[in-house]
């Protein structure tokens, strides 16, 4: 493990996933934490925003303070469509940063498929190929081929991480899937009120979306990378009153020779070197309370009243291993740390 500490910038600090970037960061032992930057508020401390940082950090600021030579690394946890213009100036100007961008900016690899998914034409396509999708259990060490690194979205974490392996090996059939994920409302960001104008908010369970969710684009893609197959499946997203933590249940279908020891056993050799990726005893009940706060994913593999279907139970923390954990993972990844270090 290197010694030397990294020089690294939040852009985007004090949105809800920025302030756990920021929490988890400030307790890193290998970061230096050189600027925090948003467009508004600033001058203030970070401790305006969020009271459980204790450390002494610099004072929000603009991001035209930054000096970019003297980083290594740079998160962006910017809206949809602002990270690839940051990336696209200084890409080549600055050509030994590296940006982990927590947006959807990087993660679909057709331009003509993100702009039919985000309605916005992509500003930086000559970079596309110069990004790598990186879900850390999976990517491993290939993620240091690229410097700008696309940080999976909540949701697709808590399904391909289940259904990747089962898919790769055949013990579950891929089509006719249904995926059904609720998360707490941070999920949709600060600005919840904007994009949802249903009664009770903060207090009642809303489903949307179910045919044209934008992480749909994302799961189909990955899924394809990794298995070879044509992955047919329903995505049926909700917000529930809750701030954090998703539970995604994914009913499938199994073949005869299969069953739900064989289907855990499966996960728990696949992730065997994967400490924050935890598999339960078959038929366990699962929920998103032990993992609200950590990097963990919770997987429970269950029987159902019908022969040969079978539910497969992810529960996550959409802040942290849905986003601003698994920004850190990438990062320990990349610069050769110990991929917990930080995050326990």
């Amino acid at each position: 493990m290197s010694k030397k500490k990294i020089n690294i910038a939040v852009i985007g600090a004090t949105g809800y996933t920025g302030l756990d970037l920021t929490l988890l960061l400030s307790k890193h032992p290998k970061v230096n934490i050189s600027y925090l930057c948003a467009t508004k508020n600033l001058g203030k401390k970070i401790t305006f925003f969020d009271k459980r940082i204790k450390k002494k950090l610099p004072k929000i600021t603009s991001i035209k303070t930054v000096q970019w030579s003297k980083l290594d690394l740079v998160f962006l946890s910017l809206p949809n469509g602002e990270a690839q213009k940051i990336i696209k100036e200084k890409y080549s100007t600055d050509n030994k940063i590296i940006f982990i961008d927590l947006s959807a900016d990087f993660r679909i690899t057709s331009p003509s498929k993100y702009k039919k998914t985000y309605n916005n034409k992509h500003k930086a396509i000559n970079l596309i190929n110069n990004s790598i999708y990186a879900l850390p259990e999976l990517v491993k060490k290939k993620i240091r081929s690229k410097r700008i690194i696309a940080n999976p979205g909540c949701y697709p974490t808590s399904v391909q991480i289940p259904l990747i392996p089962l898919i790769q090996k055949n013990l579950i059939k891929h089509r006719n899937i249904v995926i059904d994920a609720k998360s707490g409302f941070s999920g949709a960001g600060k600005n919840l009120e904007k994009k949802f104008k249903h009664r009770h908010l903060y207090s009642s369970t809303y489903a949307y979306n179910t045919k044209y969710h934008r992480h749909i684009a994302e799961i189909e893609q990955e899924l394809l990378k990794y298995t070879k197959k044509k992955v047919l499946f329903t995505f049926n997203p909700h917000l529930i009153p809750t701030f954090r933590g998703i539970l995604t249940s994914i009913y499938v279908d199994i073949s005869n020779s299969s069953n739900v020891n064989r289907i855990k056993n499966e996960l728990v050799k696949f992730y065997k070197k994967d400490k924050f990726i935890k598999i339960l005893k078959t038929n366990s009940e699962l929920g998103s309370g032990n993992v609200i706060n950590t990097n963990d994913c919770e997987i429970s593999v269950c029987n159902t009243m019908i022969k040969n279907k079978i539910v497969i139970f992810c529960a996550i923390d959409n802040l942290i291993k849905g986003a601003s954990g698994q920004a850190i993972q990438n990062m320990n990844l990349i610069f050769g740390f110990s991929q917990h270090l930080g995050l326990k």
